[in-house]
């Protein structure tokens, strides 16, 4: 979805397809079909853009094979569908029974991450529409926070650095600009914003810059108006922003809080969980360990790691933390210039929700994710911003 800023630039609107992991270009081309088609046409557009998540396996085939890569495009404008950016965080294995630590490997500290990004570039820069020049690729804040010493964070400057010579090399052969942009996770190196201003400011590149999740945003509960602010300041670049919503609990200290919270802790995926005190922020790597254990206080609100559909906030007595995602989307683009013309919605655990909120049906998922992107279509009108045919 395609959306006119007040100053004449175009912002992309897009759905995040790690919802639907494949790991095999086959199954790639399953997703467009079953899932990715369906949504544009719950919501009656002609071109829907999509955020494309392209494991290890698929992005080797793709960059093998050019006709492949053809196949992919084509079957991409058959169905639609465009792509400007891609989500390059989940490396391999997205889908499978138990992701937790393992989706932050490999980390920037290893050559396969900087082999891996240097291709979903390559292959970003020929999917991109005829008519689009600029493409992002969002990716790990560097590492999981251990192991991680000032010999791994050279190791990653380095390779940032070669990334972003690449990319330079990649505009000069194809004419189209490429960007990478770190996304800021608790948990890791990179927890908040504010951490992502020394390690870019050492980097010193426009190609490289900060992924803004708004649900990561609050689950450390930054406030989006200092933290997109002193990005600014600092001048580093904001390629992208993930339009998501975070668990709140306002008063975790209940029975019947943590009864509910206790419904979202899942196998699958960590759903890191964090506290304001005045101390600072205080938090564990996963919601079990702060409903089980007494290392995380409870006389404040708690927010968890869980994408939550963001026209959907679950029942009382939880929440979700929808309206940072409307402050900081204002922030982004609701001023005379936007600071980034990427989003993308990524609500990735629509099937880990509680089972009663699961969707059982692909129609069903399709309705959800189509009543998603409806609401940020929504919250761009309010700020100014004309839809595009």
């Amino acid at each position: 979805m395609r959306f006119r800023h007040p100053d004449g630039s175009t912002v992309h609107l897009a759905y995040c397809t790690n919802v639907h992991p494949a790991e095999t270009l086959d199954g790639v081309l399953a997703q467009l079909r079953d899932h990715c088609e369906p949504v544009r046409r719950r919501l009656g557009r002609d071109r829907l853009g999509i955020g494309l998540w392209l494991a290890r396996a698929a992005a080797r085939a793709l960059t093998d094979d050019p006709a492949a890569l053809r196949r992919l495009r084509a079957e991409l404008d058959r169905r639609g569908l465009e792509v400007v950016t891609l989500n390059g965080f989940p490396y391999e294995g997205f889908g499978a029974g138990e992701v937790k630590y393992r989706v932050y490997r490999p980390d920037w500290t290893r050559p396969e991450r900087l082999a891996h990004t240097t291709d979903l570039a390559r292959l970003l820069a020929a999917l991109l529409p005829d008519d689009v020049t600029e493409g992002s690729v969002s990716t790990l804040p560097l590492a999981w926070r251990t192991p991680f010493d000032s010999a791994a964070a050279a190791r990653a400057r380095t390779a940032l650095l070669t990334l972003a010579d690449r990319l330079d090399a990649l505009e000069e052969l194809t004419g189209k600009s490429l960007r990478v942009a770190l996304e800021p996770e608790p948990g890791c190196t990179i927890e908040t914003t504010a951490d992502a201003i020394g390690p870019l400011t050492e980097v010193s590149h426009p190609r490289i810059g900060v992924c803004v999740d708004t649900c990561h945003l609050a689950t450390s509960f930054e406030d989006p108006h200092t933290a997109i602010e002193a990005l600014v300041a600092a001048r580093v670049p904001i390629p992208k922003a993930q339009l998501s919503a975070a668990l709140h609990a306002e008063h975790p200290h209940l029975r019947e809080v943590r009864a509910a919270l206790a419904a979202f802790a899942e196998p699958r995926f960590l759903h890191q969980t964090r506290t304001s005190t005045s101390a600072g922020l205080r938090g564990t790597d996963d919601l079990p360990q702060a409903l089980d254990g007494e290392t995380l206080p409870d006389g404040g609100p708690w927010r968890a790691h869980f994408h939550v559909p963001l026209h959907s906030p679950p029942a009382a007595p939880l929440t979700s933390t929808l309206p940072v995602l409307r402050e900081a989307l204002g922030r982004l683009v609701g001023g005379p210039a936007p600071h980034t013309r990427h989003l993308e919605v990524e609500t990735y655990t629509w099937q880990a929700l509680p089972p009663g909120l699961r969707p059982r049906t692909r129609g069903r998922l399709a309705d959800g994710i189509a009543a998603e992107l409806a609401l940020a279509r929504d919250l761009l009108t309010d700020l100014g911003l004309k839809e595009l045919p």
